[in-house]
């Protein structure tokens, strides 16, 4: 099998793609901890500091395009997960982001009431939560099948009663690559009058994102995940952010979502992020067949036609890791169940520490992480954290099977070494 045209074409349009680091132009299977930038976000961002350098409403003309800019910015990330501009909230990132709505949260709770998390989850979707401890709420805990990595949806039913107020849980797993049935969980929430927050930081360059469709209450996301700058926004459903009295100070406005923005915004990372997720819908315009000529449909087409790319790429990864006898893999190993995963996989290799994997790696020029990746829960849960964790590879649109290719008979090599 070979790499698909539309990849090789694409790929002209990242410039750290084709860059020599100490001599070598490296294999990108980082992309679970952030993507490589196609040259128009780096465009946009220059564009934005010069042509609109300034703060918002002012009464001249570089505050009014930068107020046009913000506004642009709003219908790219609805455009990008299916809600109104008026339910996107900007922030610097996704933590910060839930830090500042669980707080708001918080306001609302009272002693005894309870909160969900799991621990499948990053931590930037648990730690906010456990600190509403401090205002009496109660935390209850949703374990995972060590064996798959899927999460344990009797052991949430069991969570959940007349007591729930949120439920905090991840779209897909930044550690395992676990897609959770969402829609599912919202229904089960849903049902005993607990609200949903969704974590989508790390379904959002691999999944096409409909909050209507999984009817969820908050949805996260950061833009650096997607091709974009570091910047993050949330979607609140509309009713949600208006019965929240956010932390801010006394000037700001007080109707979402510009209540929630707390300070100055990264203007140029909003410029950043609109030319993100119009280089997806330029992608479904261009490789796709987008059912009509609307940016949302454009979209759609873009993740269905990544979709099936990396599919092949975790196909691969999957057979060359099962090859190499002393590699444990660790999540869902078989593509029969492809639906339940993104091209994220996590494993451990006998006699090896992770960072020894990672590194010998990066002297080769091929990128992976090693670690927790602040899915603590899933590392104390298969009893690796203070062992050094997991090596996870994670492959994007952008990575082709030569480079998958080149990762595995290196990874063989150097682990016949011992």
């Amino acid at each position: 099998m070979r790499t698909a045209e539309w990849v090789w074409e694409i790929r002209t349009e990242f410039p750290a793609l084709s860059r020599e680091i100490e001599g070598k132009v490296p294999v990108f299977l980082d992309g679970p901890g952030g993507s490589q930038v196609p040259r128009r976000v780096l465009e946009a961002m220059a564009a934005a500091m010069i042509e609109a350098s300034a703060n918002t409403h002012g009464a001249f003309p570089t505050s009014r395009r930068l107020d046009a800019l913000i506004a642009e910015a709003r219908q790219a990330a609805a455009d990008l997960v299916g809600a109104s501009p008026e339910e996107i909230v900007f922030g610097p990132n996704m933590t910060t982001l839930t830090f500042h709505i669980s707080r708001a949260i918080g306001r609302i709770l009272r002693p005894g009431d309870e909160i969900v998390v799991t621990r499948l989850d990053h931590d930037a979707n648990v730690a906010p939560w456990l600190a509403l401890e401090e205002r009496g709420a109660v935390i209850r805990w949703v374990d995972f099948h060590p064996e798959d990595g899927t999460l344990d949806l009797e052991g949430l039913a069991r969570a959940l009663s007349e007591r729930t107020r949120l439920v905090a849980v991840g779209y897909a797993s930044n550690a395992l690559g676990t897609v959770n049935p969402v829609r599912r969980i919202v229904e089960m929430a849903h049902a005993v009058g607990a609200w949903v927050y969704v974590d989508a930081v790390h379904a959002a360059p691999h999944l096409f994102i409909d909050v209507q469709e999984l009817e969820c209450d908050f949805l996260v996301c950061s833009a650096y995940k997607f091709f974009g700058p570091h910047v993050g926004f949330l979607y609140g459903r509309a009713d949600r952010l208006t019965a929240l009295r956010p932390y801010k100070v006394r000037p700001a406005p007080d109707q979402p979502p510009e209540a929630f923005e707390t300070g100055t915004q990264n203007h140029e990372g909003l410029a950043g992020l609109i030319a993100a997720v119009d280089y997806l819908a330029d992608l479904g315009r261009r490789f796709g067949n987008p059912i009509n000529p609307s940016q949302r449909a454009a979209i759609r087409a873009a993740m269905e036609r990544i979709r099936e790319h990396e599919r092949a790429l975790c196909a691969r990864l999957l057979e060359g890791l099962e090859e190499i006898p002393s590699v444990t893999v660790y999540g869902i190993r078989t593509m029969e169940r492809w639906s339940e995963r993104v091209p994220t996989l996590s494993f451990r290799a006998k006699k090896w520490d992770p960072r020894e994997i990672a590194t010998a790696l990066g002297q080769k020029g091929i990128y992976v992480w090693d670690g927790n990746f602040y899915a603590l829960g899933v590392t104390e849960r298969l009893g690796l954290e203070g062992q050094g964790g997991l090596v996870r590879v994670g492959a994007l649109h952008y990575n082709t099977l030569e480079e998958v290719n080149r990762f595995l008979e290196t990874l063989h090599r150097l682990l016949s070494r011992k």
